[in-house]
């Protein structure tokens, strides 16, 4: 039996693709027994940790960077933002606060999907103790879970970049992301939506000659630098976060990965990290991984079809 998960699908030279987004890659059908073999794993550990990766956005509509065939990286030669090139390059803030300013209203309206829910009733359920999302786009919020770490930061607020005082202290100021679109609609009332392809985080793709008019504000307090608190690449997450997630693994019984490669460490080392502790691990995604060799439990398979009759029997 195929468990389809209420949602339309089509089959591609014998595989299934799943139709309600063009970011979910090429894949096998999940099986009845997959979601059993998962049920199996979890059902003696009711504190399990969850690390959630782009793999389970991409059946709400959102690109990630490395799916085969479908990714940003299969898609195009552009490359995500550098932390680097962001603090250094006033050109590179214009250029990709006017790509996130256009597709914010598309980033921002984008609705959860059944992996999403399905998580927020096992914490209801007292099945799992947490989540750790490498994600940035607020979809476990927005469903209701309440335990949730964005490891990577989020795109819904921003903060000031600004440089330290005399005791060491940066600015403290922060804008949520809505209030933050506004400002930049008075900014920029000639705006238009001419972009072409949204991007992982957010941002779509604006040609060079409409970035260049655009107007971003400086920190109201210092007049330092604004940017979206996400762990940009090349940036560190910080420590307090780090030190949570250490916590949450410390206190859980077992790691479950959904929709993650694992091929950025900061995700990586949560599986290291559960092993060190004797914990088991299990993966659900789409083609391999780099935890695979350290997995109890692996299936290959779409998030969302495995998740949607999890302990629904």
């Amino acid at each position: 039996m195929r468990i389809l998960g209420g949602l339309r699908v089509s089959l591609v030279n014998g595989k299934r693709f799943n139709s309600t987004s063009m970011f979910v890659p090429v894949h096998e059908p999940a099986l009845e027994s997959d979601c059993r073999r998962l049920e199996n794993f979890l059902q003696d550990k009711p504190h399990i940790l969850v690390l959630t990766g782009a793999g389970i956005s991409t059946e709400s509509g959102i690109p990630d960077y490395r799916s085969e065939g479908v990714g940003l990286y299969a898609r195009s030669n552009h490359k995500p933002i550098q932390h680097g090139d962001f603090v250094k390059s006033e050109a590179t803030r214009k250029r990709y606060w006017a790509r996130n300013y256009v597709g914010w209203p598309r980033f921002s309206s984008i609705a959860p999907n059944v992996t999403h829910y399905t998580l927020a009733r096992l914490e209801r359920e007292g099945r799992i103790s947490g989540i750790v999302t490498q994600n940035v786009d607020r979809l476990h919020g927005k469903v209701g879970s309440k335990e949730v770490v964005e490891l990577h930061g989020s795109g819904y607020d921003v903060i000031c970049i600004g440089s330290q005082n005399e005791r060491g202290k940066g600015c403290d100021y922060r804008i949520d992301r809505h209030e933050f679109q506004r400002i930049l609609d008075q900014l920029n009332p000639a705006m238009e939506d001419k972009s072409t392809a949204m991007r992982p985080d957010g941002d779509v793709e604006l040609s060079a000659e409409y970035v260049e008019g655009f107007r971003i504000p400086a920190c109201p307090q210092c007049g330092g630098n604004l940017k979206p608190e996400i762990v940009f690449f090349g940036d560190n997450v910080p420590m307090p976060r780090i030190e949570k997630v250490v916590r949450m693994i410390i206190e859980s019984d077992g790691v479950l990965v959904l929709g993650s490669s694992l091929t950025v460490f900061s995700g990586y080392r949560i599986v290291l990290q559960a092993k060190e502790l004797g914990l088991p691990v299990g993966i659900v995604n789409i083609g391999a991984t780099r935890g695979d060799p350290k997995a109890d439990l692996k299936i290959s398979a779409r998030c969302g079809e495995v998740m949607s009759n999890l302990f629904q029997r």
